[in-house]
This record gives structure tokens, sequence and C-alpha cells, in this order.
């Protein structure tokens, strides 16, 4: 991969306004080279994290009275089962191109903020915009926080799990679909904020080799329709794990956790020398936000990006391989940090692109 994004801006996923419009304004001004489609958690519990995601995976169950999904496993649901592999294995199939995985859908019940993206996008007709951004949670975070009717996390089921994984590929490669007419370049983001608790004694029973072999399902997905793939999580985590399961994209909170990274020089070196790229979430997305300036922010993101240098990894490659996002979806803020957000990091952008302009 030879992309060069230098401090290309995108976003996360998630916004707190209630207006889809509204929210695709915000997209299209602040993320003009790589806008998203947002995620609405304010408009309902279909907009939420993982039920977003949840329509067509067999055996779930919304109740919407109790604001929650989980997974029914106690009755037989192999003919269910042997239906989502069927389709699975035509969007598999190569004869059939790239695969048709409308299957997966996510419909406008499910997501204001895609339709209202796509609508924006086939009224106003223009030159293809360089990137789209799309996102999907990712198995992990999915699994390890729905459970069955036992409450038993779905993660530690091995036959649902496949499924999730499956599902939740092909809902990558739908959107990739969807978005492709509009950007000569699609970026999916797996969001996995649970891997910020890998290795911990709650997790201990998750080991490495699966987290590695989920995320690697996933990639190979978005590759097959020829998009960037990365990864977001906004803790400290083993970065080395994403990095091997072969991620184009490390997204990591910079602002709180930057110095996580330091940790895996050796990891992020054969990272950024294979064309990876490092996303950096230098943009807070707390009340921390009202504190900050674009040039407080550009000095803290250099001083990142010499203290990454200063393990051997060559400046002008971690410059050219720079993406600058928030450090975490705004979903949870107050509206008026969630614009103030997405201005500065628009700003910082600008500023970044013209310090090191050719």
């Amino acid at each position: 991969m030879n992309i060069k994004p230098r401090f290309l801006a995108t976003g996360i996923g998630s916004m707190p306004f209630t207006d889809p419009n509204h929210a695709i304004d915000v997209s299209l001004a602040m993320l003009p080279e790589a806008p998203i489609w947002p995620q609405l958690p304010k408009l309902g519990l279909n907009e939420q994290m993982e039920i977003q995601y949840s329509e067509g995976i067999p055996c779930t169950v919304i109740e919407a009275e109790k604001g929650r999904m989980y997974f029914d496993t106690s009755k037989d649901y192999s003919e269910e089962f042997a239906a989502f592999y069927e389709t699975y294995m035509n969007a598999m199939d190569p004869d059939s191109g790239t695969g048709d995985c409308s299957a997966m859908a996510i419909s406008p019940d499910y997501s204001k903020g895609i339709y209202a993206l796509e609508a924006r996008l086939k009224k106003t007709p223009l030159a293809k915009l360089p990137f789209i951004k799309v996102q999907t949670t990712g198995v992990c975070s999915f699994a390890l926080t729905l459970v069955d009717e036992n409450k038993r996390a779905m993660f530690y089921n091995e036959e649902f799990r496949d499924v999730i994984v499956k599902a939740l590929a092909m809902k990558c490669r739908w959107q990739i679909q969807k978005f492709k007419p509009f950007a000569e370049k699609i970026i999916c983001f797996i969001d996995e904020p649970i891997l910020s608790a890998f290795g911990s004694s709650t997790y201990v029973s998750v080991t490495r080799s699966e987290v590695i072999g989920l995320l690697t399902e996933m990639i190979e997905a978005i590759h097959r329709d020829d998009a960037i793939a990365g990864v977001h999580c906004c803790g400290n985590t083993e970065w080395s794990l994403l990095i091997d399961a072969g991620v184009d994209i490390v997204n990591f909170d910079a602002f709180e956790f930057g110095d996580t990274v330091l940790m895996y020089a050796d990891s992020m070196r054969k990272h950024l020398e294979r064309g990876g790229m490092l996303a950096w979430g230098i943009v807070p997305t707390s009340p921390k936000i009202r504190e900050q300036t674009i040039e407080g922010l550009s000095l803290k993101l250099e001083n990142l990006m010499d203290a990454l240098a200063s393990k051997g990894i060559e400046k002008g490659r971690i410059i050219d391989q720079a993406i600058l996002t928030p450090a975490c979806g705004t979903g949870s803020l107050e509206p008026g940090d969630a614009e103030k957000v997405f201005e500065v990091l628009s700003g910082l952008s600008i500023a970044m692109k013209k310090k090191y302009s050719s």
C-alpha cells in the first residue's frame, strides 16, 4: 500500500446530534477529504454500538422495553444457521465478482446516518471524494458485550462467534460497496474499544491468537473489496495485536495514551515500513476539549512523533503516513463540545498540512 495521507482528518463514528442532516453537514464540512457516516445513538436503541449491526444475525432478540438485546440459543437454530452460511458462501463466491452482501444490510431503521450521507452525495454529485470512512463494531467488542439467555458472553460460544465474525465482515463489505461509487478509496474501521481490557483478569480466557484470528478475518473481508482496513481502540492495548493481524491503519487515543505506542516501537516500525498508517486520536473527546487549542495540540502531536522517531523510525515516514482523528466517538458529548472537536480537528489538519507542505 502506497498511500500518504499526511494529516488527513477523519472521524470515529458517533455524534451526539438528533438531526441526521446536521450531522452530515458537520461531517462534510469538517472532514472534507474523508467524511464519515454518523452513528446517532441519541436517536434510540437501534443506533447503539452493537445493536446497530445486529440485523440479519441469527437468534437475536431485542427487548425495546428493557433497552437490551441478547441471543436466544435455547431453540433449534440449525435452519437459521444453514440459511446464513448459504448466504455467506454466495457472498464469498469468486465467480460472483465482489459478492452480494445485501443480506447483511443495515436498514434505515438502524442507521439514519448511512442513508443521510448517501442521499446527500447523490443530491450533490461532484468528482469522487478522496476517501469515505465507514465503520463496524469489531467481533471482540460485539461478542464480549452481548450475551445469551443465560447471560453468558457470546464470545465463548464458538458456533455463534463464527457466525458473528462472518456477519460483521459482510456488514463491512456492504458499506464499502454502497459508498464505493462516491470515493476513490473507502476506509473501513473495525471499532474495538474492549481491547483496552485485553489481558486483564476480566478477559483472561481471551487469547492473543483468538483476537488476531478474528481481526484478520474482518481485515481480509475489507481488503476483498479493495478498501483500507483500520482498527480503532480508544484505550491502551497490546498494539502489536493489530499489526500482526495485518491492519492498514492503527487508530489510538493519542491525547491520553500516546506514550503507549512507544512500547511497541518495533511493531510500529514494521507497520510503517510495509505502508501502514497511524491514525493519531489527538483531539480529546471529553470536556477537556473546551481547553484545547490548535497550537497546543500541534505541539503535543509533534512531541509524540518526535518520541516515536527517537525509537529509530524515520520521522518523514511518520509524517507521510499520519492520519488525524478525535480520540474516540463524540456521541456522549454535549453537542457544542462535539462541534468543537471537529472544528479543532479540521484546523489541526490544515495547520499540520501547511507546516509540512512540500
